[in-house]
């Protein structure tokens, strides 16, 4: 047995590097719930357990947030495993545990589109390796060699003699075998598993309302918690009258939770709510009160003349050819605060005691929740831990940001030995996020005489995720996430055009609005910056946007392959329906390239979406019809985005407190999608977030082709699309 490394607050470092050396043998894991019953089950490595009546329990520590990640990992463990997939169902491992277990598991961080493409070599290995135990228990068992024995769907078979023996049967014997130090993994053209359209393993609970999520999380003698924090950003809490609600039905305290913030605690979440609806309280607004989206925009607007500005690609000497050029096209492109808005609000359940604090919550980082934990208790980490429960939305707001744990335990804190679950309201939600950074962006293209680019500068003016968020990633106060899209290389974001004269740079410009990693992140406005750009030199330039684009990716096949497919399948050497317009995008992130075209129409100012057609090649498919649903997912939140996506600010606070003011994609309004799954092999790729980025410029494309008008600033609800 491997005993558990000494952790301290102080040397625990979320969001580290998975050191996944091997699979330990031999643990009880304490799971919650239903989980528990499982112990008792021989683990053949601490990625699958197999009970008696070889139902094969495989664990995933990846969250599931309507993503697919837990259903698409079961696959690839399973597919090493030979095991019967109608007898797979799966448990979430525990953040303390890894801890203890020298983070067997690995990283517990979901985003980034990296659930898959991050774990996907381990967790097969995993697999692979109980696979190789079990066959050497029941060869072992019946004294044979184990190369004479075969698996298929959880029953090994000796092939001489013909004997067989089921997964269940031999599990106790397998736990006890030494791992083997190597094994071999399939080649994907092997898969019967992992590579197939196979049912999510989460949707008949969903479906029958047995699946439970932080919101229906119930534990014995709960209190509910309703919050509220000053609406100012960088304000705080002045004063407040307890007294003045203190007699209100069920109400049991009210306490400060943190300098900014003030809870009620009451045998109900709506009498906790009705009461600090009714509490007094007084806030300090402190130095951000005259904060407008009028003085933000000023600031990013500076930000696109100013002399100095980080680079994120530069080749030859765009100023230069610019001032050459034959012609130059200039714009200014906007991109707003948008909200990650999840369906479900921010929330979490805690209990403390001065020996133990544990927090049940949605997350998408386990260890990161872990430690916000171990910091607001007070606790050493091996004495607190967290069960993660499926999620109701995360986009990246349930990751960096543990703002809702740490909450929690300040509550449960003051009333020791007493569940608490705190859920945040819709209006604290949306007033309370991490933002899609706000940015503008200038672009000054060259044509040569022959309407061939010859330079490009493209200025972003705006705010910097990582200087908020993570500033020891910085690279000497250059922030790289805002250059995704646009590398000159590398494995993730590298730009899909070959320019002779190019810069592109980031004046960092930050308002006291705390950013975040949205769906997409920067993908999103730097896909729409470029593709729509790249029409507009098209157009200067009097060339067919297709056209243009391929005399600048000859040296980029990945990029060109998705743009080809989606306009081939979209008929773009034909003429559209009549009303009907057309426009398309590409562009490469998170590791997957990917393409969009899109048809519109535009009658009298109202635009309607007919159909979108989007190419994505990953590398590598788990679950291609998981694809296909991921890739119809992103457009509902790119185009909500689009059409709708914005949060304004006025006295320093966000002015869009609930849906009625932040609109989202109604079914009606959604094009059809036509979805081209295209993996070339030999890399792994993304598929959550990067046809986001894409649906957005391919349609503003086509609004210029029905109406010549260029929309430069999202969101679209704003503008009026009647043709010029």
């Amino acid at each position: 047995m491997l005993s558990a490394p000494t952790v301290t607050r102080r040397n625990f470092i979320v969001g580290s590097a998975a050191a996944v050396g091997g699979l330990s043998l031999g643990f009880s894991v304490p799971f919650p719930g239903g989980a528990q019953a499982d112990a008792i089950a021989p683990e053949i490595n601490a990625w699958v357990v197999v009970r008696p009546d070889d139902t094969v329990v495989i664990r995933i520590a990846r969250s599931e947030m309507g993503q697919g990640t837990l259903t698409g990992l079961a696959q690839l463990v399973a597919e090493e495993l030979e095991c019967d997939w109608s007898k797979v169902t799966t448990e979430y491992p525990t953040p303390g545990e890894n801890i203890a277990r020298n983070r067997v598991w690995g990283s517990f961080s979901t985003g980034g589109s990296r659930g898959i493409r991050e774990s996907h070599d381990y967790v097969r290995r995993g697999g692979a390796t109980a696979r190789e135990m079990l066959i050497a228990a029941a060869a072992d068992e019946w004294q044979v060699p184990a190369a004479e024995c075969s698996v298929a769907k959880g029953v090994i078979t000796h092939s001489p003699s013909g004997r067989s023996v089921t997964y269940g049967q031999v599990a106790t014997a397998a736990a006890a075998m030494t791992p083997p130090a190597e094994v071999a993994l399939k080649d994907p053209s092997e898969w019967i598993i992992a590579g197939k359209p196979l049912p999510r393993l989460d949707t008949a609970d969903k479906l029958t309302g047995k699946q439970i999520y932080g919101v229906d999380m119930v534990r014995p003698n709960m209190l509910n918690a309703a919050i509220r924090a000053c609406p100012v950003f960088g304000g705080r809490v002045a004063s407040f009258d307890a007294a003045a609600v203190s007699g209100m039905p069920g109400v049991r305290q009210v306490v400060q939770v943190d300098d900014t913030s003030v809870a009620v605690v009451a045998s109900t979440w709506w009498q906790a709510k009705t009461a600090l609806d009714n509490l007094p309280i007084e806030w300090d607004d402190g130095p951000n009160s005259g904060v407008s989206s009028d003085t933000i925009a000023a600031m990013l607007a500076e930000g696109l003349e100013a002399d100095e500005a980080f680079i994120g690609n530069e080749a030859g000497d765009a100023r230069g050819a610019l001032a050459n050029a034959a012609q130059t096209v200039t714009a200014v492109y906007a991109f707003p605060f948008q909200n990650h808005a999840t369906m479900e609000p921010m929330n979490a359940t805690a209990v403390y005691t001065d020996d133990r604090c544990e927090v049940w919550c949605p997350t998408q980082n386990g260890e990161a929740s872990l430690a916000a934990v171990a910091e607001a208790s007070g606790l050493p980490v091996e004495r607190c831990e967290v069960y993660k429960l499926h999620l109701g939305g995360g986009f990246g707001r349930r990751g960096n940001f543990q703002d809702y744990v740490r909450q929690v335990v300040s509550i449960a804190k003051q009333m020791p030995g007493t569940p608490i679950k705190l859920i945040w309201s819709r209006e604290e939600d949306m007033l309370h996020g991490a933002y899609h950074p706000i940015t503008q962006c200038k672009l000054t293209g060259g044509l040569d005489a022959d309407g061939n680019l010859s330079a490009l500068h493209m200025r972003i003016s705006g705010q910097s995720i990582l200087a908020a968020v993570r500033p020891q990633a910085m690279q000497g106060g250059r922030d790289p996430v805002v250059f995704q899209g646009l590398h000159a290389g590398g494995d993730e974001y590298t730009l899909g055009y070959s320019i002779d004269n190019l810069l592109i740079d980031h004046a960092m410009r930050n308002p006291p609005i705390p950013p975040g990693f949205w769906r997409g992140v920067n993908l999103n406005q730097n896909a729409i910056y470029m593709e729509c750009f790249m029409d507009e030199l098209a157009h200067a330039a009097g060339q067919d946007p297709l056209a243009f684009r391929r005399k600048l990716m000859a040296n980029h096949p990945k990029h060109l392959a998705v743009l080809e497919a989606v306009a081939e399948r979209i008929g773009w050497e034909t003429a559209p329906p009549e009303g009907v317009h057309r426009g398309l995008a590409q562009i490469m992130g998170f590791g997957s390239y990917v393409a969009a075209a899109a048809e519109v129409s535009v009658t009298d100012g109202v635009l309607r979406m007919h159909r979108i057609v989007a190419a994505t090649d990953p590398g590598h498919v788990v679950n291609p019809a998981q694809v296909e649903r991921q890739v119809e997912g992103s457009f509902v939140y790119g185009l909500s985005a689009c059409l709708y996506g914005e949060c304004t600010v006025d006295g320093g606070r966000i002015e869009q407190e609930n849906f009625d003011t932040y609109n989202v994609l109604r079914m009606a309004e959604m094009p059809a999608v036509e979805t081209i799954v295209m993996p070339s092999g030999g890399f792994w790729g993304g598929v959550g977030e990067p046809t986001i980025a894409v649906a957005a410029p391919a349609v503003l494309n086509a609004i210029f082709a029905a109406t010549g008008k260029r929309i430069r600033r999202l969101p679209l609800m704003n503008h009026d699309l009647r043709s010029t």
